[in-house]
């Protein structure tokens, strides 16, 4: 049986969670003796008989599970069921999922059907870098899975970090197109109403 890198993350942050619960009532039932208590909030809350687990609230009001599905429906094509990596790893560095996914959305064309760069290279942004692609500028990834996380590390590191935050902000560095913040903010309103 083959695994991809989506559902090992999966497993082991449902199995990471799973013994988080379990140490946690087992420390309770020792030490505390309540019937009901409260780890943090919107964690995990254990009545009498039962556990109760709720995700916590990452992004706009959405859980992980609630993000990832908003992202999935708007990644398409060879995209389609990337939105976990893209959630995850945005909210890990303190992106915005949503601008993520647009930029990758509106570089990769694949609302249409995805860009050759994308398809034959991994490459889910433009970004130029060796080892060339074909031999060319643009930059060739192993996977689908190291180009996504290089996009967002590079997107924190080079705009984030420094302050571009918005559309508005990153196009002067990012793109020579004027209109880029404006297409890529038509991307943001499509994943919100997703």
């Amino acid at each position: 049986m083959r695994f991809n890198k989506k559902s090992i993350i999966v497993f082991a942050t449902t199995f990471i969670a799973m013994l988080i619960i379990t140490i946690t009532i087992i420390y309770n039932s020792e030490t505390k003796k309540q019937e009901n208590f409260s780890i943090e909030e919107s964690s995990v809350l254990e009545a009498p008989n039962e556990v109760i687990i709720e995700d916590p609230i990452v992004w706009d009001g959405l859980t992980m599970t609630e993000l990832t599905e908003k992202l999935d429906r708007t990644l398409t094509s060879d995209l389609t069921g990337y939105g976990y990596l893209f959630a995850e790893k945005s909210i890990e560095l303190g992106l915005d999922p949503y601008l993520a996914v647009a930029i990758t959305m509106h570089e990769t064309g694949c609302k249409w059907g995805c860009s050759s760069l994308l398809r034959k290279c991994n490459n889910v942004a433009g970004i130029k870098g060796k080892p060339g692609c074909n031999g060319g500028s643009y930059k060739k990834f192993d996977s689908l899975e190291t180009g996504i996380n290089y996009f967002l590390n590079m997107l924190y590191k080079n705009y984030y970090a420094k302050g571009l935050t918005t559309p508005e902000l990153i196009n002067p560095k990012y793109a020579e197109d004027k209109a880029w913040a404006s297409k890529v903010n038509k991307y943001i309103e499509n994943i919100k109403k997703a």
